[in-house]
Formats: C-alpha cells, structure tokens, sequence
C-alpha cells in the first residue's frame, strides 16, 4: 500500500468504527409514534436519499480515480493539458441542478402540509393544552379540565392535541421528539403545535434551546393514554391536595432544576393569558413612557 492508499484507508476506517459504534444509539426522533413524526421521518428520508443520488458515485469515483491514477500505476493517460469535456459539464451541473429542484419542491410542499400552525383533520374532538417554559421545568395548564401539572404531559391516544406554547422565563423550544415538530416557546408570545400519537406509550419531552445551568435537566415525560387511563389521570391530579393561583404559580415560576413532577386539582383560569400579557403590558407601559417624554 502505497502512501497515497494509506491516506484515503485512514479516514474511510476511521469512519466505519464511528458508524458501527453508533449503530447502537436509538433516535428517537426516527422511531415516530405519531402522524406529524411520521411525516417528517418521510421527508428525512427521502432527501437523505435523493442526496445520496450524489454522494456516493462522487465518494467512488474519488476512490477510483485516486487507485487509477495511483503513481505506480504507470499504464494510466497522462494528459497534462486535458482541459474540457461538455459531457461532464452537463453531467456536473444538470445532475446537482435537478436534485436540488427536487428538494426544493419537495420542501416547500411539506412545510406548508407540516405547518405546526395547522390544525390536525380528524373526527375526534381536540384537547386543549397550554404550555408554560420556566428555569428549568414545564409547566402544563388543561383550561377545558381545569388542571394542571409540571413536568408531566397526559393526553388519549388518536386524540389530536392543541398546544398553545409561552415562555416565562427566557426562549425556550418545546419538542417531543417521536411526535415529531417543535415549537419556539417565547415570553409576551404565544406560539401553536398540534401533535398526536398512534401508539400508547411513554414518551420524552425535551427543551431544544440552550437555557441556562438547568437546561440539561429540563425534560418531561409525554404519557399517551387509553381513554379509560386518562380519565384515570385526571382523577388522580383533581384529588390532588394543590391549587395552582397566581400566588402559587410565582413559587413554582421561580428557578428550580430536577423538578419532581408536581400536580394541581384545579388553576386559575386566567393564569396563562397573565402570564403572556404581563410581558405585554410591560411594553406597552415603556412604549407609552417614551411617547410622553417624546
């Protein structure tokens, strides 16, 4: 094996341990237990495969034109003033040029199907959610139950989920990787995300934007039910000895990491616009005290 070889093996093996070490690792955000998920696995693969149109005949051609001009292969052409050929320029640009089209098309086309703005279609009636990020936990408010819990999400299987998404501490990202979608949590803002689940299962919630030392411990558990199941969970969390108000709330808001999941029988019903509009009003009031001194 000659020194050129050599170079080329090294970072090809290199490669191949990475990959089989990894191989043992479980994506979730591949393993989709919902509509939304499984779309955007789809779209994953499908443009990961279509990339690879490209990829791997430029990976072997590297490789073989690197064994076939070899130095000590001494039968290969020499052409030092070979300069132009139009087949491959063709080849070079249309190829790229129509994959790319492709992608773009593709793009385009399930952004808009995937908007987590969009209502999902479906025959049974919707739950309601409202999520809260705080330093570093998640707040959850049922407004058509009249509960509420933190660090824990419950909802029936098959049964969409609209999640109305505000932050009350800095921007936040609120995702459940294997129902697919994430959505920007952001103070004095509200943001949406409709999700459902096919599988019943136990599922992890994560933040997905850097927010402080807590953020690594900022994670939930996403509980998809049987209906007789969560009609059992909200029994238990309406038994539960708390009540959550804006006293209440202002203790649970403060910073606090590892958070126990923590449940609340009954919430004060304008807690969640307070929470969005007191960033509002705190605007409004600068902006006015900047026209007055205007």
């Amino acid at each position: 094996m000659n020194e050129n070889t050599h170079r080329l093996a090294v970072p090809l093996l290199s490669g191949l341990i990475a990959s089989l070490s990894l191989s043992g690792c479980k994506l979730e955000v591949l393993d989709s237990k919902g509509v939304i998920g499984s779309a955007e696995v789809s779209l994953i693969a499908t443009a990961t495969y279509t990339m690879l149109l490209v990829v791997v005949p430029v990976i072997l051609l590297t490789l073989f034109i690197a064994w076939r001009y070899r130095a000590s292969n001494t039968k290969a052409t020499y052409a030092p003033k070979w300069a132009h050929s139009t087949a491959i320029e063709v080849a070079i640009w249309a190829i790229p040029a129509v994959i790319i089209l492709y992608l773009g098309i593709l793009t385009w086309k399930t952004t808009h199907e995937l908007d987590p703005y969009k209502p999902l279609q479906s025959d049974v009636k919707p739950i309601n959610v409202e999520v809260v990020a705080l330093d570093w936990k998640w707040l959850f408010i049922y407004p058509d139950l009249g509960v509420a819990s933190v660090n824990q999400l419950a909802f029936p299987v098959g049964t969409p989920v609209n999640f109305r998404v505000t932050s009350d501490a800095v921007m936040n990202s609120f995702f459940i990787p294997q129902l697919g979608g994430q959505i920007y949590a952001m103070a004095g803002m509200q943001t949406q995300l409709h999700l459902l689940s096919d599988h019943p299962g136990d599922y992890a919630g994560i933040s997905a934007n850097y927010s402080g030392k807590g953020f690594s411990d900022m994670k939930f558990r996403a509980l998809a039910m049987s209906s007789a199941d969560f009609d059992a969970w909200v029994k238990k969390v309406k038994s539960a000895p708390e009540s959550l108000s804006m006293d209440v709330y202002a203790g649970v808001a403060r910073p606090s990491e590892k958070v126990a999941v923590r449940y609340f029988s009954t919430v004060d019903p304008k807690l969640f616009n307070n929470i969005v509009a007191k960033y509002n009003y705190g605007n409004s009031v600068v902006g006015a005290n900047c026209a007055t001194k205007g």
